[in-house]
C-alpha cells in the first residue's frame, strides 16, 4: 500500500542523509521508525536476544577448536605454533639488536 507524506524540505533532506547513512532508502528507513513507533521493533528486545546468543560464544585460544574437523583443528594449531616460533625469533632479534 503506497502512502504519501508531506513535509518540509529540510526534515526530508535530514531524512534522505539519515537513510544514507544506514545505507537503506527513504521508505526503508520511514517503514523502520514507524515499526518503533508502533512497539514492532524494540531495539531493547533486539540487544537482550544478541546479549544472550553472545554469552554462549566462545572465545579464546582453542575455544572454538573443539567444534572444527579434525584436519582444520590440526592446521589451526599448526600455525599458532608457527605464530609463536616467528614472535620468539623477533624477540630473540630485539634482544640481540638491543644488546649491540
Amino acid at each position: 500500500m503506497a502512502v504519501s507524506v508531506r513535509m518540509d524540505p529540510l526534515l526530508e533532506k535530514e531524512l534522505e542523509q539519515a537513510a544514507r547513512r544506514q545505507g537503506v532508502t527513504k521508505s526503508q528507513f520511514i517503514i523502520s521508525a514507524v515499526e518503533r513507533a508502533l512497539g514492532r521493533k524494540d531495539p531493547a528486545e533486539l540487544y537482550r536476544r544478541v546479549m544472550e546468543e553472545a554469552a554462549h560464544y566462545k572465545v579464546g585460544e582453542g575455544a572454538a577448536d573443539a567444534d572444527l574437523p579434525a584436519h582444520q583443528a590440526a592446521l589451526r594449531q599448526s600455525l599458532r605454533e608457527r605464530y609463536a616460533e616467528q614472535q620468539d625469533d623477533y624477540a630473540a632479534y630485539l634482544a640481540q639488536r638491543g644488546g649491540k
